[in-house]
């Protein structure tokens, strides 16, 4: 069955919106990996939430940002030119520097919410 005209033009408006949102997100890939000596990432599927792009960089600073769709982010990473892993685990992982805020706010989520206590 042939492709109506209408919907080419919306198949074409997705495309390129999701090509506008790739370029964002290199942008901000790029800006953290500058800012990190380089950087390294890992996509992890959110479900319709869309895909997270965990960045670890050179210095062991990390963040993250999320993509509307794995396509996207998978494109986005591609224009930054970082590396992408396929799990966070090993030495990927043990790259990662964490200060006094993450480890209270791990032991308060452990230890029955955000503040530690219950």
């Amino acid at each position: 069955m042939a492709e109506t005209a209408e919907t080419q033009q919306v198949d074409g408006k997705q495309a390129a919106r999701a090509e506008r949102r790739a370029a964002r997100l290199a942008k901000r890939i790029g800006a953290f990996a500058k800012a990190h000596g380089g950087a390294e990432g890992q996509l992890a599927h959110l479900g319709q939430a869309g895909t997270r792009i965990v960045l670890v960089g050179e210095d062991g600073g990390w963040g993250d940002l999320v993509a509307p769709s794995y396509a996207v982010a998978e494109s986005a990473v591609a224009k930054a030119g970082i590396t992408v892993h396929e799990d966070f685990d090993g030495e990927f992982a043990a790259k990662v520097r964490t200060g006094p805020y993450e480890w209270s706010r791990m032991a308060g989520i452990q230890v029955g919410g955000p503040s530690g206590r219950r």
